[in-house]
This record gives C-alpha cells, structure tokens and sequence, in this order.
C-alpha cells in the first residue's frame, strides 16, 4: 500500500490538488492561488522547472543519443505533425470552444521532460536517446508551437478570434523554456556528477512546481470549470481517445520502421507524451476564460501517465517472452 502511494504520489496529489480547490466553498484556495498568480509566480515556475531540468541533464548522455538519427526524427514527427493532425480530425466533430482549445494545447506541446525518460527506461529503452529527444522538442517548441496552435485554431475552429502574437509568444516561450533550459545545461558541473541527492530532489521539487503551476491555473479558471461539469465525462473519453491514436500511431511508426526493442521504447513514450506546464501556461496566458480548456490538459495528464504506466509493465512483459 505505502508503495503503492509513494509510486503515484504526483497522480494522487494532482487529484487532491483539484479537488480541494475545486471543493472550497470559501473560495480562500482558489483567492490564494489567484493572488499568487499576479505576481507572474507561473512564469517563474516553468523557468525554474527548464532550469533545474537542465542542471541534471547529462551532455554527455545526450551526445550518446545523437547516433540513432532515425529515431530521433520519427520521434520529432510524431511530436509535432502526427499529434496535431490527430487533435484536427478529432476537433472535426461538433466540440465546445473549450474543448477544442485544451485539445490544441496538449497536442502542440512537446514531449515531457521528467516522466517520458523514466518510463523509457524502466521499459528497457535507451535513455540517452529519450534525453536527447527530450531537449531538441523542447527547443524546436518555441517556434512550433505558436505556428501549429495558430494553424489549428484557424482550421479546426474554437477561439480563432484570439489574436496569437506569434513573434512576442516565440520571444516568451524562448525566455520562459529554451535560455533556462541552456543556462542549466551550462552550469552543470563538468568535473564531477551533482551530488546523489540534487539528482534524485529535483524531480521531485519539478513535480512540485508542476502542481503549484495547476493550482494557479485552476484557481482563476474555478468558476469555468465548475460550471462545465456535464463535460467531464467527455473529456475523460476525449483525452483516452487522443493519446490511445497517437499511442497507435507511435507503434506503427516503429513496426514500419523496423525500429527493434531497445530502440523503440524512447520513439513510443517520447513521442506520444506531452508535458503539462506549458500546456497549463499558455491556457491561463492566452485562454483564461476557457476554464474546460484547463480541464482537458490537467485530465490528459492524469490520463497518459495511467495509460502509459500500463504499457510500461507490458513492454517489460514482451522482452522477457522473447
């Protein structure tokens, strides 16, 4: 049981998390986060989650993962043109506005940069290459994502009368995402490992900023959210089905390409994944009185993690049988 709970405890407080703020007749929750949030606290977050990220990453790792080229661009095009095309012929059936808006958001983001290295791993896949995938989408995102996200909206619907500021986003993500993310990987010990305990901490402190990041979202979109309550249902069923076709996807990409055990598991996790604080960032920076939009990120989150934890046991499963 005390495992169990250990293994899950960012699901469990996610959960907790939105409840309590989502529950609290009083408000005091919902006005703390909100106040919090004034003082662009959401902004200081994600530079410090890409900062801290790129502090533990390991260079010398990531050049190792430079070899499998192939993997890497599969894994690329999976991120940023089979996910998007996904959330385009989903978005075609008749959805809410803000529906539409958390669909676009998860699928333009890029690939997690803490949980889709680890399953890669306990699956038995090449971390060195999840890690590579991990800074290359990363970066690549801060011009994908305001051109993909624009193109959706303009496409498939949903608040396209939202002006997006393609230059000013590109500038805010390339400030908030890929300098912390550098200036990490620069001040990065080079003689000797970080100490045992900052490796295994700042996951754990990421995850951390993660859920004060949701807090901070939900807090201002409460009142959206609530009033959306009939449509929980289907996003529950929205975000299974999104993340299962592009899981498929990943997996035909492999077979296809004949990318074998061992190689194939950072192509399925790293290119299906999407991470959730930028998701959670441009929805209060861009979309703030789309609450439901917020709702479908966090409930994508909650329901990838599950799905993808499943596949790990499974893929564990395979390679012993073989």
């Amino acid at each position: 049981m005390l495992g169990s709970i250990k293994r899950n405890w960012f699901l469990l407080a996610l959960a907790g998390l939105a409840a309590v703020t989502l529950m609290d007749g009083t408000d005091t929750v919902a006005r703390a986060g909100k106040g919090l949030k004034l003082y662009r606290a959401t902004d200081v977050a994600i530079s410090l989650i890409f900062f801290l990220s790129g502090l533990i990453l390991k260079k010398e790792q990531i050049r190792a993962g430079i070899s499998d080229l192939k993997g890497t661009v599969l894994a690329l095009c999976l991120i940023f043109v089979v996910a998007p095309f996904i959330a385009f012929v989903i978005a075609s059936f008749p959805l809410d506005s803000g529906v539409k808006i958390g669909l676009f958001l998860v699928a333009v983001m890029p690939t997690t940069m803490s949980t889709g290295v680890v399953m890669t791993g306990a699956a038995g896949g090449n971390i060195a290459h999840s890690l590579l995938i991990t800074v290359v989408a990363n970066s690549m995102s801060i011009v994908t994502i305001p051109l993909a996200l624009a193109l959706l909206l303009g496409l498939g619907g949903g608040a396209s009368s939202v002006p997006i500021e393609k230059g000013r986003l590109m500038l805010q993500m390339g400030m908030l995402v890929l300098a912390p993310l550098l200036i990490g990987l620069f001040l990065r010990p080079k003689s000797r490992p970080l100490p045992r305990f900052l490796q295994k901490g700042i996951p754990v402190f990421n995850q951390c900023l993660i859920l004060t990041i949701v807090w901070m979202g939900l807090s201002g979109a409460k009142a959206a959210v609530l009033e959306s309550g009939s449509e929980m249902v289907l996003i529950l069923f929205l975000t299974f089905l999104f993340h299962a076709l592009l899981l498929a996807a990943s997996f035909a990409v492999v077979r296809v390409f004949r990318i074998e055990p061992g190689r194939r598991e950072s192509v399925i996790f790293m290119g299906s994944q999407k991470t959730l604080p930028l998701a959670v960032m441009l929805q209060v920076t861009l979309f703030p009185q789309y609450g439901v939009a917020l709702a479908f990120c966090v409930f994508h989150h909650f329901v990838h993690l599950m799905m993808d934890g499943y596949l790990v046991g499974r893929l564990n499963r395979g390679r012993r049988d073989l």
